[in-house]
């Protein structure tokens, strides 16, 4: 097979001295030339790192017949973005840096790739980029930090920090919970959605078996990238391209898997926009209508016990897919050139449980104690559930296993903001009261790009009170930490004349998890008709007036007025 470097290479006669000037030798030009991409940056913790898993890359691709070239993409930390407007760059940014790899990998032809991240929109971004691209990639994903002291992990903190100004700890402890909460390089150690698209990367089967969620301290992970860079190889040579292994039956091994880890819901945002790059349509129905009936298998925070770091002592993405097996298409192709039942086997029939094993017995667990066997799951329904109504015509998003059952039914009092920081403020000084709905508005993706509503989620579920009396509901998002009674995405967003934006102070709106509703039901705290509630509607939305742009110029600007909805994926059309 022709490499498409060599066709491009003799129809680009500056290709070679421009490469040479590099330090090239004449040799390497006629080599499978690999692209190793990374978000390699002093960013933060989840890519400082990931040079070490570059050179590993570079290294194996260049002592197995290849060549390969470094490109850098780095990505934010949402962590760093918290608390200011920086959080509104956070979902553009995945989008900005899948923009980027197209051009690094289309400006100059590679015959393959090996794309290394840890982080919330850097892997996204990968994988979109690779669905766009299409030339045979593997990636590589630089695992998760260590536990701080007594397994202190970083979501905690912003429970800290409420409880901290409502005067329940002091300054000194909040201060030393910063000062430990991230104690090593790699993602943040909990299932948010760094974890969790580092295992949709593997169930999709674009990783080696086994390797996603790896500790970041481990060497072990300097042998996979390692080997990555050499099967990168194998896959240039052999024209295996992600457009023959990602189908939509790989997209529903990666949500069946996403169910049994209780995964973050912004892979709602990240998977259907993936899907969108491979010409698939993937919608945030398609989580609801597979989530019924799956089994909820994990014991990872926030909604479980334990540090992401023990995801992978237990057995990983392997043993996830051994317990739910019987609801995958083990006939799917995968990055190793094998099918995912052949991956499986061969797993069995190594020493790769036994690795893990080991591990288990340093930190004094069994591995039940991490992931549950599908018989004895926390539950049967999934994690996930898309609210409808009036109030969310094109749907909304709930992690119900983070919401007490407590507020699995409820009629609430709204109380509507129109922005994150007059509503955290309000849960802070108490002005929210048991019963009531606090309603964010405008920050929805053409309202605001579409922020993390973290810290008024923290604040609520830190407050025993509010805890379980009140609902969080937002056109915004929320972070993979987030747990408790919080709705996010409501589509159609305020920013477009959504419901949400007519909301008043006072309305009645009725949740129901399980009927799947999220609608109006009342004003000025009584209940009125459903055929009432439509007229009231549609009066209020004759009186509406469109905000004008937040962003002038910008990438926001281009991200305001691209972005498709939530329900789709939020990606720039």
């Amino acid at each position: 097979m022709e490499l498409n470097s060599q066709k491009i290479r003799a129809i680009a006669p500056e290709m070679d001295p421009l490469r040479m000037g590099m330090g090239w030798k004449e040799s390497d030009l006629g080599k499978p030339q690999i692209i190793v991409e990374s978000t390699f940056g002093d960013s933060h913790p989840g890519s400082a790192h990931l040079m070490e898993f570059v050179n590993e890359a570079v290294a194996a691709i260049n002592e197995n017949g290849g060549k390969a070239a470094r490109y850098f993409a780095t990505d934010i930390c949402d962590g760093m973005a918290q608390g200011h407007d920086g959080i509104n760059y956070s979902l553009v940014s995945r989008d900005t840096i899948a923009n980027l790899i197209e051009i690094h990998a289309k400006a100059t032809t590679f015959d393959a790739g090996v794309f290394i991240a840890s982080c919330d929109k850097g892997v996204p971004a990968q994988l979109m980029a690779i669905g766009r691209i299409n030339i045979p990639s593997i990636i590589v994903t630089g695992g998760v930090m260590d536990a701080g002291p007594d397994l202190l992990t970083l979501e905690q903190i912003g429970k800290y920090s409420a409880m901290c100004k409502r005067g329940e700890i002091t300054e000194e402890q909040l201060t030393y919970y910063k000062h430990n909460a991230c104690p090593s390089c790699g993602s943040c150690s909990f299932m948010g959605t760094a974890s969790t698209m580092q295992i949709m990367a593997e169930a999709l089967g674009l990783m080696l078996p086994g390797s996603a969620l790896m500790p970041a301290t481990c060497k072990d992970l300097e042998d996979v990238a390692f080997r990555a860079g050499a099967q990168a190889v194998k896959l240039a040579t052999m024209g295996l391209k992600p457009s023959d292994i990602v189908t939509m039956k790989s997209f529903e091994n990666a949500i069946l898997v996403h169910a049994a880890i209780s995964g973050s819901t912004n892979s709602l945002l990240h998977i259907p926009a993936i899907a969108h790059e491979f010409g698939l349509e993937i919608d945030a129905d398609t989580f609801d209508r597979m989530h019924r009936g799956a089994h909820y298998l994990l014991n990872i925070r926030p909604s479980g016990e334990w540090p992401a770091q023990y995801f992978y002592y237990a057995g990983g993405v392997p043993r996830i897919m051994e317990e739910i097996k019987d609801m995958l298409h083990l006939d799917v192709m995968t990055v190793t050139g094998k099918t995912l039942g052949e991956n499986l086997e061969d797993l069995r029939n190594s020493d790769y449980y036994d690795n893990c094993d080991k591990y288990l017995d340093q930190v004094g667990r069994k591995r039940t104690d991490i992931i549950r066997n599908f018989d004895n799951a926390f539950g049967t329904n999934g994690s996930i559930a898309i609210l409808k109504g009036n109030l969310a015509p094109e749907g909304s998003v709930v992690k119900h296993t983070a919401v007490p059952k407590e507020m699995f039914q409820a009629i609430l009092r709204a109380r509507p903001f129109d922005s994150e920081e007059e509503a955290l403020a309000a849960v802070l000084s108490k002005a929210i009261k048991p019963g009531d709905a606090v309603i964010i508005r405008y920050e929805g993706p053409k309202g605001s790009g579409m922020p993390e509503m973290f810290y008024t989620t923290e604040a609520i579920a830190s407050d025993e009170e509010l805890s379980k009396s009140i609902a969080l509901i937002t056109d915004g998002r929320f972070s993979g930490a987030s747990k408790g009674p919080a709705i996010g995405h409501v589509s159609p967003e305020a920013a477009n004349g959504g419901p949400i934006a007519l909301v008043e102070e006072d309305d009645l709106i009725e949740i129901d998890i399980e009927k799947r509703i999220l609608q109006l039901v009342g004003v000025k705290g009584n209940r009125v008709s459903k055929k009432e509630m439509n007229q009231i509607l549609e009066e209020r939305k004759k009186n509406w007036h469109e905000k004008p742009e937040k962003y002038k110029s910008g990438v926001l600007k281009l991200f305001s007025r691209h972005a498709v909805s939530p329900m789709k994926g939020g990606y720039m059309d």
